[in-house]
């Protein structure tokens, strides 16, 4: 069959939606903005309430609940420290939690569905800034190609959906996250909560000096939840196409600025080393938004607003967020 035609409908504030993962950073901030959007149809499932690697548990849930929407941000997630560690780990898992909730999601034919990936999708030494066309096109980040590999599975999941069955299911690729609800934890975290995490606590303990990991010189587009959320959200609302959407600022920082901002934003007066011997990562990833320009959407957090923001959250709840 060929791909999706029709033109898709605003969402009705009345329909239920399955919200799978939405405890974590992007599924709460998309939960919250329904729910203030007036949406009525919520559906959500913590971990011990539905193990989405569980396939039989997954195919009852939908045949119960039988969800109109569903939005797909439930993964597993960290940094390069995590990621090098637990490759298996990471596309196993995210494997299993993508094909059992997209194959139970087709077998009650669901009439419209969001993906949600990650920029890591795309070849490490793309060019800047990445189009979404990049994909597949070069080799990929050694220290998170597990779980790019499974990222893409699920893009080309969503676009063989499309082909075979006409549903108009979409897929978005944030670029870096980052804002309330964020994994702090001092070994899985990424970038910016670790950052965040590290300064705090040279603050806290009067520390001379913060040390991170690299050089400062890679350079990262980063996206506050609130404002992924509204691009979800408007992409459910006014997009239907196969290819990925690519999700971010269209802007990028050094690593070392926004150290600076971190600094800045929790108080910290200390001296910042960089540990050149620990790897860099990517050298820059800087998405290209052109396609989500074209929808009609823009950002609306600047960076250094959103990360005072993300500190003042992390001192408010560093107890429960160190904890993760």
């Amino acid at each position: 069959m060929n791909d999706a035609k029709n033109t898709v409908q605003p969402l009705d504030k009345a329909a239920k939606i399955y919200v799978a993962g939405h405890r974590g950073l992007v599924g709460s901030a998309i939960w919250r903005l329904l729910e203030s959007d007036g949406f009525a149809g919520l559906v959500g499932r913590t971990h011990s309430e539905l193990d989405l690697t569980d396939r039989e548990a997954v195919f009852r849930f939908f045949d119960r609940e039988q969800p109109e929407v569903v939005v797909l941000a439930a993964a597993k997630v960290g940094g390069i420290v995590a990621n090098s560690t637990y490759p298996v780990d990471f596309l196993s898992i995210n494997s299993q939690i993508q094909t059992n909730v997209l194959d139970a999601a087709l077998n009650i034919r669901v009439p419209r569905l969001l993906f949600l990936g990650s920029s890591c999708i795309y070849p490490k030494f793309a060019e800047q800034p990445i189009r979404e066309d990049s994909l597949l096109t070069g080799p990929l980040e050694p220290t998170n190609d597990a779980y790019a590999i499974a990222k893409i599975a699920g893009i080309l999941h969503v676009q063989a959906v499309r082909r075979q069955y006409g549903l108009p299911w979409i897929s978005a690729m944030p670029t870096n996250l980052y804002g309330p609800n964020d994994n702090f934890s001092a070994t899985s975290s990424h970038v910016l909560p670790g950052l965040i995490r590290r300064y705090e606590e040279a603050r806290r303990g009067s520390a001379a000096y913060v040390e991170n990991w690299g050089t400062g010189t890679p350079r990262r587009e980063l996206l506050h939840v609130d404002d992924m959320a509204s691009a979800c959200i408007h992409l459910l609302n006014h997009f239907d196409g196969p290819q990925q959407v690519n999700v971010g600022t269209g802007r990028d920082h050094s690593i070392a600025e926004i150290a600076q901002m971190v600094a800045d934003a929790t108080g910290f007066t200390g001296e910042t080393r960089w540990d050149t011997d620990r790897p860099d990562g990517t050298p820059r990833k800087l998405l290209d938004i052109s396609t989500l320009a074209g929808t009609g959407w823009e950002p609306s957090v600047e960076l250094a607003d959103g990360i005072k923001v993300t500190v003042d959250w992390y001192r408010a709840n560093f107890a429960s967020a160190d904890a993760r």
